[in-house]
This record gives structure tokens, sequence and C-alpha cells, in this order.
């Protein structure tokens, strides 16, 4: 798979969500939609992104933006991420990789020497034609959600 680039069309999907849902590229047309991809539930990375785009909600949400966190985690692994944290946002399953590997995000990584494949943090905002506005590759989590926020604010 091509690496995806702004302006292309974001790949389609349909995922098991958090509280037993289903989450669909199609049901966000005509809203901003925010993917961001992350490695593990319950990290400290993934747990301090996760918070600050949870508290960034209400902002998202009058920037007509909805934000989607996907992991290779089981939707039951979102649900006890979501309550143990207290998370106001909805994270979508892709046990398989499909969507992950659409998306260009599963990928070879390495931590002390040894490859493993994983999800390398990314985050895509799409518009509300179901383009890909903007991508943020290899993310720091510090400032990223008030970040993806501004650009968000800056879609027509």
């Amino acid at each position: 798979m091509s690496m995806l680039e702004a302006g292309q069309s974001a790949p389609d999907f349909s995922l098991p969500g958090d509280s037993a849902s289903k989450i669909r590229m199609r049901d966000f047309r005509g809203r901003n939609l925010v993917l961001y991809f992350y490695p593990k539930d319950d990290t400290s990375g993934c747990t301090q992104e996760a918070k600050d785009f949870s508290a960034l909600k209400p902002d998202f949400e009058a920037a007509s933006t909805d934000v989607v966190g996907i992991s290779a985690d089981s939707a039951k692994s979102h649900d006890k991420f979501k309550a143990k944290h207290d998370l106001d946002l909805r994270l979508a399953s892709d046990e398989d990789h499909e969507v992950l590997e659409a998306y260009g995000v599963w990928a070879e990584k390495s931590m002390y020497g040894r490859k493993y494949f994983g999800v390398e943090r990314t985050t895509f905002l799409i518009d509300r034609k179901g383009r890909i506005s903007r991508i943020w590759r290899k993310v720091k989590v510090a400032g990223h959600a008030a970040e993806v926020l501004e650009a968000a604010r800056n879609l027509d």
C-alpha cells in the first residue's frame, strides 16, 4: 500500500467501537474527523494522548469535528481504558489490522534492538467531504491534540 497523502480520499472503514458500537467512516460525512492511531491502551503516551483529546472534546465539537482513536486493542480493552481514565471520546478496535494497514500506520518498529510490527502514532485530519486535509506522522504527544484542534478550526 502506498503512503497516503493530503488531498486523497480517506480510506473507508467499519470497525467495532467501544460500548458495543460500530464506528464507520460514512457516519462522519458532513463533519470534520480526526482519526488518531495509537499503539496501545493504558500505556503512558497513549493515555496522555487520549486524555488530551478528551479534554478538548468541546472545542473540537465547536469546530464541527469528531475525534476517534484507533488501535489494535479489543473493544473490551477500549471500554476498560475509557472507564479507568474517564475518557470522553470514541475508540475503535482494529484487531485484524486492515484499517491500520489501509492508513499506512501498521509498521515495523524497533525497541532495544528487537524488531516487531505495531502502530506508528499518526493522526489524520479529514474534511467534511472525506478528503485527508493533514497528516501528522510519528507524533510526539505533548501539545499534539491542541495543534490538531488549531488545524481543525482552520478547515472551511
